[in-house]
């Protein structure tokens, strides 16, 4: 590399990508046998319950400042060449599939694309879709009427975005909308069905881009390039991906930092007199621990982050930890996530690629010529088989005609719409009366959407088949669905608002973080995976300088 090269700049803050192997196997084990190990009665700088998103960046950025810390996972380390296989059905173990109760008008299914378990978290088996946030996203109630306005504004992310989006890297065209940018990385060549995309698009004067996808176009450091295999969603065997467990972990460990793989986190322990926290309870091997430490960070995302809370209630924080004003699991929100496929006469095979290639975010803003508030984005996507025969099925096709679409599979494209569904009070997280197998008692999660939801949801799927037909296509079909989970510990001016300020501090707790999707006010109509690495990125840096050194 050039003297003053970017990737040598990339490599000097994160040097992930060149500590992976490069014989031909995609995990460093001699990195994680030789790991530091910290014993649960030696008092930590900080404790990180999660490493997603979220909770492997912090462990990264406060690793290299010299902090002891460690990231306790409730799944497992996983191995890319031993445990994930080109196989829908097997990829079923990187959800977070424990039991969880829904509710509400319109439930919330649970367990697949919105929930992962293990290092890596839910990014794991993520598309590999890393938009920005747009500036409007911080201040949706003073501009729009709706929604809330965050405690910080875009401005205050750009560096860490660009920072984040070096490190992934993520590749793309540049990106005309919000805040207009380049990526690292040159876009990828584009599929059969991202042609179709921009085939429509072109034809009804609606402006659609390559990226941003946080795959390299070609090598990095010793990461292999994408072979455009199109099983993305099931953790990329190849390594072309980009995820915590390869672009911020190794260079965790190689720093002194530990991850403790399979211990549940059931108990964040508080002292009573001070206020104060004091560490985590977990469960590994079948028995209870307790690790100290001076601090503790949760990133377990929106339903296990709330549920923790809510099963840390003491003597001093009665209904919860952190829950003195009831905000605790409030303002839960997912995105509406339809998609709409439409079949060519020719040839598509929309799985030959990674499944966001092509993307809009011409109606992600607020349109005042429009009934509703706020917008939505489009983006290919592509079903492999299983889910492919759920799109079908939910048209009521069975029996033969169900085979007859199953084998036109080929010929068929598929778009999805992110949709801004807006935060709600009454979307939340509470306490279930089932247990699990650990006797806690489980989240209960409800979900009803309103009618800004509905018609965002309508007006996609329109511009969706307006899209497709425009392209040729002789026939759409177009099924409801979810995606991504925010919201539910959010950050905002004050703890009669939210549970965190700024800078992910909790109000009630001043030693206690929380890093993950479960801090955003608001989810624009963008994947959320690079603003929740961005947003605990600008955490760690508060925490290292509040503290130089770390607080020991």
């Amino acid at each position: 590399m050039r003297l003053g090269d970017p990737a040598d700049q990339v490599r000097d803050r994160n040097e992930s990508a060149w500590l992976l192997p490069n014989d031909g196997s995609r995990t460093n084990h001699k990195l994680r046998l030789d790991m530091q190990r910290f014993a649960d009665t030696d008092e930590l700088d900080l404790v990180i319950v999660g490493c997603g998103a979220g909770g492997s960046v912090l462990l990264q950025r406060l690793a290299r400042a010299g902090w002891r810390v460690a990231a306790l996972d409730a799944g497992p380390f996983w191995d890319p060449d031993t445990d994930w296989v080109s196989d829908e059905a097997g990829s079923h173990q990187l959800y977070w599939t424990d039991p969880r109760v829904i509710a509400g008008s319109d439930p919330v299914p649970m367990g697949s694309n919105n929930s992962g378990r293990g290092v890596g978290g839910s990014m794991v088996h993520y598309a590999g879709y890393t938009p920005r946030f747009h500036p409007s996203d911080f201040s949706t109630c003073s501009v729009d009427g709706v929604g809330a306005d965050w405690p910080l504004s875009y401005p205050d992310l750009r560096p860490y975005y660009q920072a984040i989006e070096a490190e992934l890297p993520v590749a793309g065209e540049r990106w005309p909308w919000g805040d207009p940018h380049g990526y690292p990385h040159r876009p990828h060549p584009v599929g059969g069905n991202g042609e179709v995309f921009l085939r429509g698009a072109d034809k009804i004067g609606i402006t659609a881009k390559v990226g941003p996808v946080a795959i390299a176009n070609g090598r990095f450091g010793n990461r292999p390039h994408c072979i455009y295999r199109g099983f993305c969603l099931q953790g990329c065997k190849v390594n072309a991906k980009a995820s915590p467990l390869i672009t911020h972990v190794p260079d965790a460990l190689a720093h002194g930092a530990e991850v403790r793989a399979d211990a549940m986190v059931t108990q964040v322990a508080v002292d009573e007199r001070t206020g104060q926290a004091m560490g985590v309870h977990y469960v590994s091997g079948g028995r209870e621990h307790f690790q100290r430490a001076r601090m503790v960070a949760i990133a377990g995302y929106s339903i296990e982050t709330p549920r923790l809370l809510l099963n840390s209630a003491s003597s001093r924080f009665p209904d919860g930890l952190c829950n003195s004003f009831d905000q605790v699991g409030r303002y839960l929100m997912v995105q509406g996530a339809p998609q709409t496929a439409g079949r060519f006469d020719a040839e598509v095979r929309m799985y030959k690629a990674p499944p966001p290639e092509v993307s809009s975010e011409e109606f992600y803003e607020t349109d005042p010529a429009k009934d509703y508030k706020r917008g939505f984005s489009i983006q290919t996507v592509s079903p492999l088989p299983i889910t492919w025969a759920e799109h079908v099925a939910a048209q009521g096709h069975w029996g033969s005609a169900l085979r007859e679409y199953m084998s036109d599979y080929v010929h068929w494209s598929c778009l999805g719409a992110l949709c801004e569904f807006l935060p709600l009070e009454q979307n939340r997280v509470t306490l279930a009366e089932e247990k699990d197998r650990h006797g806690l008692p489980v989240a209960r999660f409800a979900y009803s959407q309103c009618d800004n939801d509905r018609a965002l949801a309508k007006a996609a799927q329109q511009v969706m088949e307006d899209i497709l037909h425009a392209a040729g296509a002789d026939e759409v079909i177009t099924i409801q669905r979810y995606a991504h989970l925010v919201g539910g510990a959010r950050m905002a001016a004050d703890e009669r608002h939210g549970v965190v300020d700024r800078y992910c501090r909790s109000f009630a707790v001043p030693n206690l973080y929380i890093t993950d999707g479960s801090v955003l006010p608001t989810q624009g109509s963008a994947n959320p995976a690079l603003t929740i690495m961005a947003v605990a990125a600008r955490a760690a840096d508060h925490l290292i300088a509040s503290a130089p050194g770390g607080p020991a």
